[in-house]
């Protein structure tokens, strides 16, 4: 079984936090692959593709209503689980 830093593949949890960005009228996703994009790309499938050197992920606009995103809002992704989550960010107060 392969491990990384000795977690386990599928236990090792890749977390970020970025901006979503309109691009050609889409609400999307822009991940840096040697910030964590590569690490997500597997849980990504189907819904993201390669970008230069981005995980590019559309959003779309029945999910960004559903989580309350837009444009300009920072959310959290990570592959807990198994899968591709996102979550808008936690608001911390300063």
């Amino acid at each position: 079984m392969a491990t990384r830093d000795g977690v386990r593949d599928e236990d090792y949890v890749t977390c970020l936090d970025g901006p979503v960005e309109r691009i050609d009228g889409q609400l999307v996703l822009r991940i840096p692959l040697d910030a964590g994009g590569d690490d997500l790309h597997d849980v990504a499938r189907g819904i993201s593709r390669i970008d230069g050197d981005c995980l590019e992920v559309r959003i779309p606009d029945w999910l960004a209503e559903k989580l309350g995103i837009w444009e300009g809002t920072i959310v959290t992704v990570d592959n807990r689980n198994g899968k591709f989550n996102i979550t808008p960010a936690a608001e911390w107060d300063n």
